[in-house]
């Protein structure tokens, strides 16, 4: 994902974190906030809960992040994407069907 579509700074998590509307589901939570730049920033956070190795944490953030780059979603938001347990065994289709569905749920779509 390009430079100017990613959330990057730890302020910007914690803005859309303390700000924006949760929708949780079994494999995955977001967090949708409007920004105001006219462009949509995607954020990806795995725990060390949830895999203590790196190279999971890093390889499940790649996945989300994938499946995400297809979803259409209208401009100008913050969506921070917080992987569940479950995500980490799930499958590439059922990832993106959950962040299209949380969308929805959102009215972001």
């Amino acid at each position: 994902m390009e430079r100017a579509r990613r959330l990057r700074k730890g302020t910007e998590f914690d803005t859309a974190y303390r700000e924006g509307t949760v929708i949780g589901g079994p494999l995955l939570v977001l967090r949708v906030r409007a920004n105001g730049l006219g462009v949509t920033r995607w954020g990806f956070a795995v725990g060390k809960r949830i895999a203590p190795l790196a190279t999971r944490r890093n390889r499940a953030k790649r996945v989300l992040s994938e499946a995400a780059r297809g979803v259409a979603v209208q401009g100008g938001l913050d969506i921070v994407v917080t992987a569940r347990a479950a995500s980490l065994d799930a499958s590439f289709d059922a990832l993106r069907r959950a962040i299209e569905r949380a969308l929805e749920r959102a009215s972001a779509a």
